[in-house]
């Protein structure tokens, strides 16, 4: 009984439970600030589509890095032999099987969503990840999509493009620090991520660079009139002065645990976000 119950505990270990919590979050708050117009049954299953896709992104993507993870991160549970790889691959294939069945419940362009951010969260982990750039960005998009994807699944899909927005500019300063944190394992492996490539000057300076764009972005949708009074006092102190100061910390102290402490940092100032647009709106 033991066994199975520690197997079970490690393929839920696999998914990264949080990941999958604050996928769950964005396609909620998507549909709730964009304005459900249509019946809550196609929220719900886009909640659950998202949250099984981001656990099969999770575990193809520790399938695939499972010798760089022997190095950057020991403790994960394929190269901590918790499971074996084999059965991580099979999490993940099910996990995507789960998260587009679901979404057939949706609509038809929710499908589209659910199998184009499937086969780009496959690529990414086969081969894009390992380019300058082009894993960031892939990430950021499939993040960005979430709220898209909430929107559709409500019924004004529209609504969901500037927290998408939003979105895809944090996630990308986020997943740009995770590679700096993880330089030692990615050039060992050949993989030509941004600061292997270019440096860990370089990647701060882009870092920083998003991030500005990112605390300038957050005032438009307040002066445009999209959002309340509320959002912008909350995203200024929640999201902007967290952002900021990552920025001035990175710029100074970048060793690996450092950089790891501003992932996560980072990781739970997306909750703020979220919580910035459901009230803001």
């Amino acid at each position: 009984m033991s066994f199975y119950y520690d197997r079970l505990k490690a393929l839920i270990k696999l998914s990264r439970p949080i990941n999958c919590l604050i996928g769950g979050l964005s396609v909620f708050i998507a549909a709730f600030v964009a304005g459900i117009t249509v019946s809550w049954h196609g929220v719900v299953f886009a909640v659950i589509s998202s949250m099984f896709i981001t656990a099969g992104a999770n575990a193809i993507n520790d399938w695939y890095d499972i010798e760089i993870d022997r190095i950057n991160r020991p403790e994960r549970v394929l190269p901590a032999g918790l499971i074996s790889a084999r059965a991580g691959f099979y999490a993940a294939i099910f996990s995507f099987a789960c998260g587009i069945i679901f979404s057939i419940f949706i609509g038809l362009y929710a499908v589209i969503i659910s199998l184009f951010s499937t086969a780009l969260l496959v690529f990414y982990s086969a081969t894009l990840k390992r380019r300058v750039l082009w894993g960031n960005l892939v990430v950021s998009l499939v993040s960005g999509l979430a709220f898209i994807y909430g929107a559709l699944a409500g019924g004004n899909v529209t609504g969901g493009i500037v927290p998408a927005l939003l979105a895809f500019l944090f996630h990308l300063g986020r997943e740009i620090i995770k590679d700096m944190e993880d330089v030692a394992g990615d050039a060992k492996h050949g993989a030509n991520t941004l600061p292997v490539v270019y440096g860990e000057e370089t990647a701060k300076i882009i870092v920083i660079a998003v991030f500005a764009i990112l605390i300038l972005f957050t005032f438009i949708p307040y002066l445009i009139g999209y959002y309340n009074l509320l959002y912008l006092k909350t995203v200024v102190l929640g999201v902007n002065v967290v952002v900021a100061g990552v920025s001035f910390l990175l710029w100074s102290k970048s060793s690996r645990p450092q950089l790891k402490l501003y992932s996560t940092i980072l990781k739970i100032d997306m909750l703020v976000g979220l919580f910035a647009i459901y009230i803001g709106s």
